[in-house]
């Protein structure tokens, strides 16, 4: 097998994702350029061209809204799930196993082996860092993409304000307002409502061969690898 064959193959679904995340991209940018124009002829205002539209707040805040809320989802599924346990999904850990889990089980200072990440093995501060450095991550997207949106959508809201004779209001201002938390709430609960089912459909439904269903011959109050 060719490095180029290799490299596809060993990272097949983040590349597949990557893929269907571009395709999907562009073609919202295309159909929200449609729509904007719409909007413009019903305001009799000149049309966006496709430049001009991808660095609108109008783009910027439907994207970034949707952004936010998945990496929420994320953040949440991380921190969640070393507490919290759903007996016979496969989203979840062992019942018992709860909480975080010894430098023994975590291979971690002298129990890391030389295959370790080295952040793993030198202990201390880095190894903290390292140790919960995928909670740290999502949760700097999720506030920087939310952010994001704030700024976003309050562009969009004041120039629908201006277009009605009415004042702008200041960032603080506009997080108080429903068009915020109207953008953010309608994301979060379609979130929590897709994670939350899908923890416990997977008690109960099956899907061969894929990395997110237990074996189609489990016990469906088994929980990953338990009999």
């Amino acid at each position: 097998m060719t490095a180029l064959r290799r490299f596809l193959y060993d990272n097949g679904l983040a590349l597949g994702f990557g893929a269907l995340f571009l395709g999907a991209i562009v073609a919202q940018s295309i159909f929200g350029l449609h729509k904007a124009n719409e909007d413009q002829d019903r305001h009799h205002g000149a049309h966006f061209s496709y430049g001009r539209y991808l660095t609108s707040s109008q783009f910027a805040v439907a994207v970034m809204e949707n952004w936010q809320s998945e990496y929420l989802q994320f953040t949440l599924f991380v921190l969640l799930t070393v507490w919290l346990i759903q007996r016979g999904s496969p989203e979840s850990k062992k019942p018992g196993e709860e909480g975080t889990r010894s430098d023994q089980d975590e291979k971690v200072g002298p129990h890391a082996d030389e295959r370790s990440p080295l952040w793993a093995r030198v202990g201390g501060a880095r190894t903290f860092l390292f140790a919960n450095s995928l909670l740290l991550l999502m949760t700097a997207i999720w506030l920087g993409t939310w952010f994001a949106q704030s700024i976003a959508g309050r562009s969009e809201y004041n120039a629908e304000r201006l277009s009605h004779q009415q004042n702008p209001v200041s960032w603080v201002d506009y997080l108080g307002r429903p068009d915020f938390w109207e953008r953010t709430l309608q994301n979060w609960q379609s979130e929590f409502l897709a994670v939350g089912s899908m923890a416990i459909f997977a008690v109960y439904l099956r899907q061969r061969g894929s990395a997110q269903s237990k074996p189609v011959g489990a016990p469906h109050e088994a929980t990953l690898s338990e009999d």
